[in-house]
């Protein structure tokens, strides 16, 4: 099994509701693709972070392997999500990955 973690903090400039709608649709994006990308056990993401926190969105995700890890990067629905909902809207992103 491998841990896939992401920590991504959004843009500056970006208003309280634009914040809010950003992080619902990278939460609906990415955890709707349960059951889709092979090899991916579970997925959840947290736009629920306390104000200690110096990012904004955390993805933790479980693969069955590191080849389902790299199916699922280039997977053309993770893809999508990450070119349209991610991306545009992220100043920073951070990955730890590992075997458990």
């Amino acid at each position: 099994m491998v841990k896939h973690v992401i920590l991504w903090q959004l843009k500056d400039g970006l208003s309280e509701a634009e914040q809010q709608k950003i992080k619902a649709d990278i939460k609906a994006g990415l955890e709707g693709l349960k059951g889709i990308v092979p090899g991916l056990s579970e997925i959840k993401v947290n736009i629920n972070g306390l104000e200690t926190s110096n990012c904004d969105v955390m993805l933790d995700s479980t693969l069955e392997s590191v080849e389902a890890l790299k199916g699922y990067a280039v997977h053309p629905y993770h893809v999508a999500v990450a070119t349209n909902l991610v991306k545009p809207f992220v100043k920073q992103r951070i990955c730890f990955d590992y075997e458990v």
